[in-house]
């Protein structure tokens, strides 16, 4: 199948990822490269909130203080599990997800989707400076002055986005979402710290921060294109964490792998098993729904189905053996939402893909994170 384009941490695959757009057209929304901006979703009649994002549209971000200052939601805050809320380093109040001590799930609503928009957009423009098409392989030492000049703007917007994303680790009443944005923060400025001095093993920081986003993207684009909310009844819920993470520093998050986790190379063979195991599959196109496919397209979804759910139970079955409360969390979201995506197909319209995107970038995380821990 087609390879996607060296982006923010060779990603994996899109959406059915064999479908790439004819030279010079743009990729429909949630696909490409790292970062896309949001389209924004379909407008609802009467009084829903609408947003007004262009499909290539970068906004500024502006007064994004303003909007994450105001006081202020999925199955997982509505049943706690029994479990007690950790105590974080600083105050439980700060974090509007402090109480979150349920299963992860397939998250319906969230406060902190509209304002991450402008962040993830602005991110996304700064990258259009050539950097996209780096060679990762070469040193710091060795680069000429318009590459250091790249990267260096680059440094500095993920910088400014990771501070813009902080008030938001606040604001989301979601534990996962929480460990997200904290996520991106962390991996973001470790990138821009090790930039003076970089080699090519510190691409595995910018790999999780950008898979970070590109998460957070794909749980948004659910919530407001209404797959989420369509998708989330059909999907049993797991059972909650024996162990949570408590929130931590918000200033200051940190890094969730500093070494390698004992899964990591089953993690990486579980997401190389699972692409190989849907290739067929993946050349198919992802814009076109379940009532105008093909027999041959049928059969290829239809053959999807068990291997989705397969390797959800696998990557659950994975986190599970971690002893990192984190690392459990983005294995369940992972499974939980290739489990939905499962559920999806029978009736599939293309707003589903975002669920599919949330379940393959979650999976990216960990193992950009497993790269950047390991030798």
């Amino acid at each position: 199948m087609t390879q996607p384009p060296n982006g923010w941490g060779n990603q994996p695959p899109p959406p059915h990822g064999g479908w790439q757009p004819p030279p010079g057209q743009q990729p429909p929304p949630g696909w490409g490269p790292m970062h896309q901006p949001y389209p924004g979703p379909p407008q609802k009649k009467g009084g829903a909130l609408k947003w007004i994002l262009g499909g290539v549209a970068l906004l500024a971000v502006i007064a994004i203080t303003a909007v994450v200052s105001i006081s202020l939601s999925g199955r997982g805050d509505d049943d706690n599990g029994g479990a007690e809320a950790n105590t974080a380093s600083g105050s439980n109040s700060e974090f509007a997800s402090a109480n979150d001590t349920g299963p992860v799930a397939i998250i319906t609503e969230d406060p902190s989707c509209a304002p991450w928009i402008p962040v993830n957009n602005t991110l996304s423009d700064s990258a259009k400076n050539g950097w996209l098409d780096r060679d990762v392989s070469i040193p710091a030492s060795a680069w000429n002055s318009d590459l250091r000049r790249q990267y260096e703007e680059v440094g500095q917007a993920m910088r400014a986005a990771a501070d813009q994303a902080e008030p938001l680790a606040k604001l989301t009443t979601h534990r996962v979402m929480r460990e997200l944005y904290a996520q991106f923060i962390a991996y973001a400025r470790a990138y821009a710290d090790a930039l003076p001095s970089y080699t090519p093993h510190d691409d595995g920081l910018q790999h999780a921060a950008s898979m970070a986003t590109r998460t957070l993207s794909g749980i948004c684009q659910a919530i407001s294109f209404g797959s989420a909310a369509a998708r989330a009844p059909l999907v049993p819920e797991v059972a909650a964490p024996t162990d949570i993470a408590p929130p931590g520093d918000p200033i200051h998050p940190e890094r969730f792998l500093t070494t390698t986790d004992p899964i990591c190379p089953d993690w990486q063979s579980a997401s190389d098993q699972f692409l190989a195991d849907v290739a067929d599959w993946l050349k198919t196109d992802p814009n076109v729904p379940a009532g105008q496919w093909s027999p041959q397209d049928k059969a290829l979804n239809g053959a999807a189905i068990p291997v989705l759910r397969q390797s959800a139970d696998a990557l659950e079955g994975l986190g599970h053996r971690s002893e990192n409360p984190v690392l459990q969390d983005f294995a369940v979201l992972s499974a939980q939402y290739r489990r939905g995506y499962a559920r999806a197909l029978a009736t599939y319209t293309p707003a589903d893909k975002h669920l599919y995107n949330a379940s393959i970038y979650s999976v990216g995380l960990v193992i950009g994170a497993c790269k950047a821990a390991g030798p």
